[in-house]
């Protein structure tokens, strides 16, 4: 079953790195993880103003796209 409500951008505010869901192979886990929107389209401007909206980094302007794991 595909958890398309699980689809969308998430953040690692540790890191700054954001990923962009958009299918079941991998899913972001809490706490490392944090939902952000399940705009999948969102540009990382929009992104970075949400974070600091949500104040969840110090610095938006520092996120960076990240990249998902590699499964054996």
């Amino acid at each position: 079953m595909v958890q398309a409500e699980k689809f969308g951008i998430y953040l690692n505010p540790k890191e700054g790195k954001v990923v962009r869901i958009t299918s079941p192979y991998w899913f972001p886990e809490k706490p490392d993880w944090v939902f952000l929107t399940p705009e999948v389209n969102a540009t990382l401007v929009a992104i970075r103003e949400l974070a600091q909206e949500k104040r969840l980094v110090k610095d938006a302007s520092s996120i960076q796209w990240g990249s998902i794991p590699v499964r054996d």
